[in-house]
């Protein structure tokens, strides 16, 4: 299975494309970020998120796709702007027919740490270990957004173990 995971935004929305092997295994197929240049208007900067995700999706051709969900910020026009990131990548897959999946951050901490209230660091360091690379992927977003595809795949193996058994 491979699964593209998305932490959005407008500034900078991190991608990770993780595939789980036939043993279980983890490893990582791409990673990176797509950076919006603050000056561009919002309706340019959705854009060029929206057509990057879409080649990526295009390239790699996913199984599925898991966006982080939005939580509760404190900062209305940052809720905002990361709101639109998520709609903007949400539509790409679906335009690419990849079936969508989100997760709350809690959701994520929990699946790749066992810890809902998991630092930043000690994501990293299980986004490291998971995948066995040698340095934590940089830059932070897009070892959040491994961190997601690999929640995914953890929550596709719970659920499936639940139904089966």
């Amino acid at each position: 299975m491979l699964v593209i995971g998305i932490d959005p935004g407008t500034a900078t929305t991190g991608y990770g494309l993780v595939r789980e092997s036939e043993g279980g295994n983890l490893e990582v197929v791409d990673f990176g970020v797509i950076v919006t240049h603050p000056k561009l208007p919002i309706s340019e900067r959705l854009s060029v998120i929206y057509h990057r995700l879409v080649e990526l999706s295009n390239l790699h051709r996913p199984d599925s796709g898991a966006v982080e969900k939005l939580f509760f910020q404190r900062n209305v026009r940052t809720a905002i702007s990361v709101g639109q990131g998520r709609g903007v990548a949400m539509l790409a897959l679906a335009e690419t027919s990849v079936g969508i999946t989100e997760y709350t951050p809690l959701e994520v901490k929990q699946a790749v740490t066992g810890y809902g209230r998991a630092d930043k660091n000690q994501i990293q360091q299980m986004v490291k270990a998971l995948l066995l690379l040698k340095e934590i992927p940089q830059p932070d977003d897009a070892a959040d957004a491994l961190a997601v595809a690999i929640c995914h795949i953890h929550s596709v193996k719970s659920t499936q173990l639940f139904e089966n058994g």
